[in-house]
């Protein structure tokens, strides 16, 4: 049986078999590193070194050849373990899609076998200030000498600090964007371990600077030969990273609840465990986890239909961006993925929050270390808020504006 004819959640469940060992691996002190905003430099190659990297990777390519899908429920597991190491592969993943479903170019394949075997990618995209997105200052010019020179400072650089590659977004002389593959190690990159946000620390999401970096022909790429999908694909990463937190809220909740020797002197058994209020909070986290969980899962089935789709269209030369089908496809798996945003965060935004209730004084002990879960989910809901994203449905159920049109 060929893996396409493989029913999709046996084929997961043997892509991850080798990964779950090393994420019970990483669990082992992954509550401390958190606390001492340690990096999972260690943690990450073990991930690569189980073949985790190469999962994206076509299997005529001599990768793994999973789904996308089978990918954001890997992310889920890893994050319910350490949400920071999860998240460090947003970019990663996102430049192989870029790679593969382009021209397929002898570089794009020799790129893609050397991220599969452990070279790993962090993204330069956003700046500030930096109004929806658009003012773009870093510059990449022609060098007269070849190639081109990358100048600019970018804000948010999730996974920068453990790559060898970073993906920049600059614009030419005439305002076309640009996507330049940056070697960390050249000179004039300046890689700062500074993001300042209360959560989602040890992500490696500082600031980096590049001061004329050379940057030569075949790694500079035109913006426009990305993947049509790629809103989807980092919107459905975030909700990925939101689910294994909460997940592992209701894990540690239930077990902090168990450890409690004493109930309060409101209560309604001297037991906590036995206390029936206890009990239904615990209760109501998990029904906000497996609405999150349930929201997550539901919108992957049209994430890999636009991308089976995309996929197909590229095989046979056809052009995509002309394609019915598939700009139905895309519509539809913007849609689910932007109205299971606001299921998963609420939920598990509202998991986070509710454990407390369930624990009394003691849950807010650091070493405990739950409000980790909240202060994490908190930021990851920050990087796109959900209120535009209701709008934005709301938009195409009453006066039928179709996301994609958006400038």
């Amino acid at each position: 049986m060929c893996p396409s004819e493989i029913p999709a959640d046996a084929r997961y469940e043997e892509l991850i078999a080798p990964l779950r060992p090393v994420i019970d691996r990483i669990a082992v002190d992954a509550r401390q590193r958190e606390r001492e905003e340690r990096l999972a430099t260690d943690q990450l190659r073990w991930l690569v070194e189980a073949g985790f990297a190469r999962w994206r990777t076509p299997l005529e390519w001599g990768g793994v050849g999973a789904r996308l899908s089978d990918v954001f429920r890997a992310i889920a597991e890893i994050a319910e373990v350490d949400p920071n190491l999860a998240h460090v592969w947003r970019n990663h993943f996102s430049f192989i899609e870029d790679r593969v479903h382009a021209e397929g170019s002898p570089f794009d394949r020799e790129i893609v076998a050397r991220l599969g075997g452990g070279e790993f990618v962090g993204g330069g995209w956003s700046e500030t200030p930096n109004t929806a997105g658009v003012d773009i200052t870093t510059r990449i010019t022609r060098d007269p000498d070849g190639g081109w020179r990358v100048t600019g400072r970018k804000f948010y650089s999730t996974g920068s600090v453990y790559a060898r590659w970073i993906t920049v977004l600059a614009l030419d002389d005439t305002g076309a964007r640009f996507v330049a593959l940056v070697d960390a190690r050249d000179p004039g990159v300046q890689i700062g371990d500074d993001w300042d946000g209360f959560g989602q620390r040890i992500t490696g999401s500082g600031s980096v600077a590049y001061t004329d970096v050379r940057v030569p022909d075949e790694r500079v790429l035109p913006y426009a030969t990305r993947y049509p999908y790629q809103e989807q694909y980092y919107q459905t990463v975030m909700h990925a990273i939101l689910v294994g937190i909460g997940r592992a809220s209701l894990r540690e909740g239930i077990a902090a609840l168990r450890s409690r020797a004493r109930g309060h002197h409101n209560g309604t058994a001297e037991v906590p465990t036995q206390d029936p209020e206890l009990l239904g909070t615990i209760g109501t986290v998990a029904a906000r986890v497996y609405a999150a969980d349930s929201a997550f899962t539901a919108s992957l089935g049209p994430v890999d239909a636009a991308v089976d789709r995309h996929t197909e269209l590229r095989a046979t030369g056809a052009d995509p961006s002309t394609d019915p089908v598939l700009r139905a496809a895309l519509e539809r798996s913007w849609i689910a993925v932007a109205q299971a945003q606001t299921v998963v965060t609420d939920a598990v935004l509202d998991a986070t929050t509710l454990v407390f209730d369930a624990l009394g004084s003691s849950g807010t002990f650091r070493s405990l270390g739950l409000d980790r879960h909240w202060r994490n989910a908190r930021t990851l809901a920050s990087h796109n808020p959900r209120v535009h994203k209701r709008r934005i449905v709301g938009d195409l159920l009453v006066n039928g504006a179709s996301p994609l049109d958006r400038a």
